[in-house]
């Protein structure tokens, strides 16, 4: 899947833990006998929760974290946990998509800021008592193409790389004690085509994704060093790093932890979602053209209720508890051209894109 020609996924693990503050991978040694404290909180929870399993969504105030929530809460089978930075949005979105407050519950972080990403893991034991964290999907992300330079998170990284990745690997960290303890764990990476460059959407469009030795992040990864690589800041690839080094990361987790924990580790492409927010700081030519590109010209387009269907398949789908599962749908490009294409509005099949259903995943 991901290409082993650009990542050495234990020294990015290990330097990501250096400059993440956390612990949270060595819970296995604090393993210990319930106490009659910890049995009242079980029946806490059990009475706040039911038999529903608990989800925490990054990012769920637009986008595919948006339709991936509502997904869930449609089936009734889920208490689904926001984490958003705009709890005000998320309170108007909530209320425009019919999320049931009595099973959906937003929570605040800034994923700018690790001391924001502690506290919210705070908030969040507090709120579900000895309830374990059935689901947690990294789903957040920023992508800043056209900065003319590096834009700096609170803690002096990278603002994309902050944001899309090394927070994530923070929460991931802190959470995986609970995780394990959920009797059908799973940690979901959203990660992107752009990332992979076994792919054309990564290996053909410049630039790509390419974490070289790592030379910037040995020595920090701190203002003014803003790619991993140790290169010049550019923006694009920035991003492309970023989603690079949660589809290692989630690779490792599964090699390191799955066996021990049985959590089931996997990242996910869901197709290009051309019309999602992630794209409003590009240029107004290109936000008007790239869904035309891609759903008529590559195959790869794919809606936002779509991709949000298709994350919910990965944290739903009995056939998709396996671990270190890199899930994607719809192959290469491959049909929908010709005399078919009329019965789909001219739009391909393939590359990701729509279309399929859930059988379509591979």
């Amino acid at each position: 899947m991901v290409s082993t020609r650009l990542s050495r996924p234990a020294l990015l693990m290990a330097l990501a833990a250096l400059l993440v503050p956390t612990t949270g991978f060595k819970f296995m040694q604090n393993w210990k006998v319930p106490s009659l404290q910890h049995i009242r909180d079980q029946r806490v929870a059990a009475a706040k929760f039911g038999d529903k399993k608990l989800v925490v969504i990054t990012g769920t105030s637009s986008g595919l974290g948006r339709k991936t929530a509502g997904a869930l809460l449609r089936t009734g089978q889920y208490h689904v946990v926001g984490a958003v930075r705009d709890l005000d949005k998320m309170e108007v979105v909530a209320e425009m998509d019919g999320f049931d407050p009595e099973l959906f519950t937003p929570m605040h972080v800034e994923l700018n800021n690790f001391s924001s990403v502690h506290e919210f893991v705070d908030n969040l034991h507090e709120f579900k008592a000895s309830k374990p964290v059935d689901r947690l999907i990294c789903n957040a992300g920023v992508y800043q193409p056209s900065l003319p330079y590096a834009k700096w998170s609170v803690d002096g990284h990278e603002q994309q790389m902050q944001i899309n990745y090394l927070s994530h690997f923070l929460l991931v960290s802190k959470l995986l004690e609970d995780l394990a303890k959920a009797p059908d764990p799973r940690c979901i990476l959203v990660g992107s085509v752009t990332g992979n460059d076994n792919t054309v959407g990564g290996g053909g469009v410049y630039p790509i994704a390419d974490l070289k030795e790592l030379d910037g992040l040995k020595l920090g990864a701190k203002n003014p060093i803003s790619m991993f690589d140790g290169y010049n800041f550019d923006g694009a690839k920035a991003y492309k790093d970023s989603k690079l080094c949660l589809m290692m990361t989630s690779n490792t987790l599964h090699d390191k932890y799955h066996k021990q924990t049985g959590i089931a580790f996997s990242s996910i492409y869901p197709g290009c979602l051309a019309e999602s927010p992630l794209f409003r700081e590009k240029r107004p030519w290109f936000r008007k053209n790239f869904p035309i590109f891609m759903k008529y010209i590559t195959g790869g387009f794919v809606s936002e209720a779509e991709a949000g269907q298709r994350l919910f398949q990965v944290a739903h789908d009995p056939r998709c508890s396996k671990s270190g599962v890199y899930w994607s749908w719809n192959g290469g490009p491959r049909e929908g051209r010709g005399e078919a294409a009329l019965e789909n509005d001219g739009q391909i099949l393939g590359g990701g894109g729509g279309g399929g259903g859930w059988d379509s995943i591979y």
